[in-house]
């Protein structure tokens, strides 16, 4: 009978171990997940293994306001003229759009240059910039 309940305690036991151990092999697969790169650099010349999607287009002044300017110009941060103000575009409107677009593109007092979309082209800049005048 002794024999009989060591024998069982060893398989108790056994069994825990094999379920601790696929329990922290899962905790390991989600720890890989969580910390895999988001990206991957290629040298010019080099063969990309997939390459990235071509863009489609230019973005829309609405794309470009909700993924670079929205946290300033839809929130008033820093001063910033909210899409639709007209009172507070009046004062940066007199100045001509040519300034104002500028301002956009190089940057002017809080505004980084470009709101930070370094991705975005002078015209999806100018697009966005009209998107926040509508309204105004």
């Amino acid at each position: 009978m002794k024999k009989l309940s060591v024998a069982l305690a060893l398989v108790i036991s056994a069994s825990s171990v094999f379920a601790v151990a696929a329990e922290d092999k899962s905790k390991d697969d989600a720890i890989k997940k969580r910390i895999q790169p988001v990206g991957q650099v290629y040298v010019e010349g080099e063969t990309a293994a997939a390459a990235p999607a071509a863009p489609t287009g230019p973005r829309s002044g609405g794309d470009v306001f909700q993924a670079s300017c929205f946290a300033c110009h839809g929130t008033g941060a820093m001063g910033a003229p909210k899409k639709g103000d007209s009172d507070a575009w009046a004062p940066r409107l007199e100045k001509g759009m040519d300034v104002l677009v500028d301002h956009a593109i190089n940057g002017f007092n809080a505004m980084p240059p470009k709101g930070t979309c370094m991705s975005c082209s002078d015209d999806e800049i100018k697009a966005a910039i009209d998107f926040m005048l509508e309204g105004a």
